[in-house]
C-alpha cells in the first residue's frame, strides 16, 4: 500500500472578523454570578476593611522635587523592609528609591482601607536591595538631578541642587558620599531592571530580593498607625539663589 501525504500548508484566503461590544446589553450568566457571589463578598469586605486614617488627601502632584504620598511610600519601605533585611544579612538598608511613575493612585482624605493601597500601588512589584558602591550612588545623584522629578527617596538620603540643577549636595545619613563604600539600596524589581532610565544599578556588588511586595508594605505600613501624616521635606530640594 502506497500512501501519499502532502506537506504543502493550506491557503487562506481571507480572515474576517466580527467587533463585539460589551455594554449593558450583555446579561451575566445567572448561575456563575451565583457561583462566585460569596467569593466576591469576602474579597470585598477584605478589601473595604478601615485600617487607618488619612486626614487629608496626599497625592503626587503637590510637589516638584518631594511630595508627601512619595515620601510616606520610601519610608515605609525602608522601615518595613528593613526588618526583613537585618534580620536576613544583619545589614542595614542605607535608603530606598522608588519611582514618581509608580504611584498610581491619590491617598483621598478619610479612612484607609485595603483597597486605598491597591489603588496607590496595584503592581506586582516586588523590593529588592543592591548593594551598590559609591561611585554607582554619585551616577544616581546624576540621573536625579537631571531627571528633576519627585522620585520617591527615604529620609536616610539628603539631595540638595543648585540653582543650575546641578548637585551642590548629596549625604546618606548626613555623611558626604564616598565612592568606594558599599551601600545597600532598596527600590523594586522593575527599576533593578533599568526601568525609567535607571541603568545605575548595573554593575552591582550583590542582589537581595526580599519576596515583599511594595503594596504588601503599605497595607503593613498603615496597619501600624492610627492616622497617616506624611509631609513634604528637605530630602530633595532645589536652591533658589
Amino acid at each position: 500500500m502506497l500512501l501519499i501525504f502532502s506537506c504543502a500548508s493550506p491557503k487562506i484566503s481571507k480572515i474576517e472578523g466580527k467587533r463585539i461590544v460589551i455594554n449593558d446589553d450583555i446579561k451575566p450568566n445567572q448561575s456563575i454570578e451565583d457561583y462566585i457571589k460569596p467569593y466576591r463578598l469576602h474579597v470585598n469586605r477584605d478589601m473595604d476593611s478601615v485600617i487607618s486614617y488619612a486626614p487629608e488627601t496626599y497625592t503626587k502632584t503637590d510637589g516638584k522635587f518631594n511630595t508627601a504620598i512619595g515620601n510616606l511610600m520610601a519610608d515605609a519601605v525602608y522601615s518595613e523592609g528593613n526588618i526583613v533585611f537585618n534580620k536576613r544579612t544583619q545589614k542595614n538598608i542605607d535608603f530606598v528609591l522608588l519611582n514618581h511613575g509608580g504611584i498610581r493612585s491619590i491617598i483621598p482624605k478619610g479612612n484607609i482601607t485595603t483597597r486605598t493601597a491597591f489603588q496607590v500601588m496595584p503592581f506586582e512589584n516586588s523590593i529588592v536591595v543592591v548593594a551598590l558602591k559609591g561611585e554607582q550612588i554619585e551616577l544616581m545623584m546624576q540621573y536625579l538631578s537631571r531627571a528633576k522629578r519627585a522620585h520617591p527617596i527615604s529620609n536616610q538620603l539628603q539631595l540638595t541642587l543648585d540653582k543650575n540643577d546641578a548637585v551642590s549636595s548629596a549625604t546618606i545619613n548626613g555623611e558626604p558620599i564616598d565612592s568606594n563604600k558599599i551601600y545597600y539600596i532598596a527600590t523594586n524589581d522593575y527599576l533593578y531592571d533599568g526601568g525609567d532610565g535607571m541603568t545605575f544599578f548595573h554593575p552591582n556588588e550583590g542582589l537581595y530580593s526580599l519576596d515583599y511586595k511594595i503594596r504588601n508594605i503599605l497595607i503593613d505600613n498603615f496597619k501600624k498607625k492610627d492616622t497617616i501624616n506624611p509631609k513634604q521635606d528637605q530630602r530633595f530640594i532645589k536652591l533658589e539663589d
